[in-house]
C-alpha cells in the first residue's frame, strides 16, 4: 500500500519520460555500465549523524555522503546505490543490495514502487536507474564501511523545499544546477537534479530564488 503523501509522486513517476531529466545519449558501443540508486522515502525523519533512522518530523528521504577518499565522486551526497552485478536479478535488486551493503538497510523493510527512466552520467560512464521505494518499516541505518560512506541522513521534505535551503550551484567550468543544503549535507550535481524533479513530481516544490548562487565546496 502506498502512503497518501507518496501517491502524487508515484503517479507522476509512472508516466515520466526521459525528457523530464537531462539527457545525454549513452555510447553506442555499449560501454556504459548499468547501475541503480534507491530513493527511499519514509513517513518521518530523524536528525543527522551516524545511526540515522526515521523520527518524527514528517516525510523524508534517505541519503548518504560518500567518503572523501573515493576515486569517483568523493565527498558528494548521493542516494544509496551502485553498479548492477551479474548476480542481481534486475536494477531493483541491485539498488536494494547496494543500500544494504552501504548503510545496512534491510531489503525486507523497503517496498519498491516504480523505476524512473535511465539517466546516463557521462562523467562516470554509468547508466543509472532511480528506483523509488517506500521505507515501510523504518530502522536505524549507518555506514557499513567508512571507506565508502562517511555518513547517512534522512532529510525531511519540508527542509528540502524550504526556499532558505535552495540555491543554484556554480561549477568552476561554468555549469550551473540546483543545489540544497540541509543538516550539513550540500547536495549538487546528479543527485540534486534528480531530487529537484522528484520534489516537483510529488507536488512539494516551492518557489525559490534562483538568483542565489553558491560555489561547490572545496
Amino acid at each position: 500500500m502506498i502512503p497518501d503523501f507518496l501517491t502524487p509522486l508515484v503517479t507522476a513517476a509512472r508516466t515520466a519520460r526521459g525528457e523530464d531529466f537531462p539527457r545525454i545519449p549513452p555510447p553506442e558501443d555499449g560501454s556504459a555500465r548499468a547501475s541503480a540508486v534507491l530513493v527511499a522515502f519514509t513517513e518521518a525523519h530523524a536528525g543527522d549523524g551516524d545511526g540515522d533512522g526515521p523520527g518524527g518530523d514528517g516525510p523524508g528521504i534517505l541519503v548518504i555522503q560518500r567518503a572523501e577518499g573515493l576515486r569517483r565522486h568523493p565527498g558528494q551526497v548521493a542516494f544509496p546505490g551502485g553498479a548492477v552485478d551479474p548476480e542481481d536479478a534486475d536494477v531493483v535488486a541491485a539498488a536494494l543490495r547496494e543500500a544494504q551493503e552501504e548503510v545496512g538497510l534491510d531489503p525486507t523493510a523497503v517496498t519498491p514502487l516504480v523505476r524512473l527512466p535511465e539517466i546516463y552520467i557521462s562523467r562516470s560512464g554509468f547508466v543509472v536507474t532511480p528506483v523509488i521505494a517506500w521505507w515501510h518499516r523504518p530502522h536505524p541505518v549507518a555506514p557499513v564501511d567508512p571507506v565508502e560512506v562517511a555518513r547517512t541522513g534522512v532529510l525531511s521534505i519540508a527542509a528540502l523545499t524550504d526556499p532558505a535551503n535552495r540555491f543554484a550551484v556554480v561549477h568552476p567550468s561554468g555549469w550551473q544546477g540546483p543545489g540544497f543544503e540541509v543538516d550539513g549535507f550540500f547536495i549538487w550535481g546528479f543527485t540534486a537534479i534528480l531530487l529537484d524533479q522528484l520534489l516537483t513530481f510529488g507536488g512539494w516544490n516551492r518557489p525559490w530564488d534562483q538568483g542565489v548562487q553558491r560555489p561547490i565546496p572545496a
